[in-house]
């Protein structure tokens, strides 16, 4: 009985974070479905949807003006949620006639970004973060990619910074991006990638349906593109730079309230599990969004069955003494997460392996007991607001 539990158990994990990924991988090398692309200059909404960003707009507005695109086909649409530490004054300060401020009420993210691609009119939206910052040729790169029709979502690729502050779940985070990056990559390469980042992407604007609260935006938008029968493509090329959490904590609450909206958010596509209409990719989202995210479960069983493995002697004995040497050193990365040595990948890895995948149990909780995350969260509690009108204002 123990061993066809830790058997079961085991076949689960490493069918997840092993022969999924190479799945994918030699798909890409094999099948692959090439699209066109060439040099062209759409017009282009960009999209930053920000909550007391004071610290960030002015370098984000500044960063995304610069980039190497014509400014006559460049809107930026700034849709502050309700930020009072002088987002939206930072903004109107910034006289330029490509940029447009929507000031709402507090109310969550995606209100305010529903209601700024109402007034949005490019031909493509692109959307970002207020706190990443694009290499010059970002937007260049993700227009060249919608010359082909069959395309209608681009994903960018997210490269976070390098921070001398940066803790274990930092490094972490860098190792765990860098091998997401590599499966986007091969998934595009056979046909869709399998979700776009919030940093940097572009949808046509025709292909944007409006967001239903509690979800993860990005994953929500970008794969109702593949449900209305077009192609998501990765672009590692079209960069944004953003910095990761530093701090444990703040890296654990953002990870169990992107997984709780994300994990909704594959209820509300969940078409896109049909593999008799989606094909392969229903296999990319069920293992990557899906069974990813409940691999704690057998990783707990694992875990709980280490005594009775151990006496079990054999394989089994040896199962359980890599369990624990594995958890012995996401201990230490994680009482050493504020030092130098905490950073060094043999601790950090499993440090933030582990805690990903308890940020991911806590958010398959939420979902269960139908708890929803409406907010980005504050240090402070917020008064209830009215009726959501926004004032717009051009800065020019």
């Amino acid at each position: 009985m123990i061993e066809a539990l830790a058997m079961g158990a085991l076949a689960i994990v490493l069918y997840v974070y092993a022969v999924f990924p190479l799945l994918v991988f030699a798909r890409g090398w094999l099948l692959r479905r090439p699209w066109m692309q060439e040099d062209r200059t759409p017009r282009i909404d960009v999209v930053i949807v920000c909550h007391n960003e004071a610290a960030h707009i002015a370098e984000k507005l500044r960063n995304v003006l610069a980039s190497d695109y014509p400014l006559k086909r460049l809107r930026i649409i700034v849709a502050s949620d309700g930020s009072d530490d002088g987002t939206d004054e930072i903004v109107r300060r910034m006289d330029c006639e490509a940029m447009t401020l929507l000031s709402f009420p507090r109310r969550g993210k995606i209100p305010a970004l529903n209601d700024a691609v109402a007034v949005a009119a490019g031909e493509l939206l692109v959307f970002s973060d207020a706190n990443s910052q694009f290499a010059p040729d970002a937007l260049r790169n993700l227009a060249r990619h919608f010359a082909d029709s069959r395309v209608g979502c681009v994903a960018g690729n997210q490269v976070y910074t390098n921070s001398a502050k940066a803790g274990a779940a930092a490094s972490g985070e860098r190792s765990y991006w860098s091998f997401d990056r590599a499966l986007k990559v091969a998934g595009s390469r056979a046909g869709n990638t399998i979700s776009a980042t919030g940093a940097i992407y572009a949808i046509r604007r025709e292909l944007f349906q409006e967001v239903p609260s509690g979800v993860t935006d990005d994953f929500t938008v970008s794969t109702r593109v593949i449900l209305q029968g077009y192609r998501m493509v990765f672009d590692p090329a079209a960069v944004a730079r953003e910095p990761v959490a530093g701090k444990p904590r703040a890296e654990f609450r953002r990870k169990v309230r992107v997984m709780t909206r994300g994990l909704r958010a594959v209820w509300i596509v969940r078409r896109l599990l049909n593999p008799f209409h989606f094909g392969f990719y229903s296999l990319q989202l069920f293992s990557h969004k899906v069974l990813r995210r409940l691999v704690v479960f057998p990783l707990l069983l694992l875990l709980i069955l280490v005594p009775w493995m151990w006496l079990a002697g054999g394989w089994l004995a040896v199962v359980a003494a890599l369990e624990l040497a594995f958890y012995g050193l996401a201990a230490a990365g994680y009482l050493l997460s504020a030092t130098r040595m905490g950073r060094w990948p043999p601790l950090a890895l499993p440090h933030f392996f582990c805690l990903v995948n308890v940020a991911a149990m806590v958010a398959t909780i939420n979902v269960l007991l139908g708890r929803t995350i409406e907010r980005w969260e504050s240090h402070r509690a917020e008064p209830p607001q009215e009726a959501p009108q926004a004032s717009m204002a051009s800065t020019r």
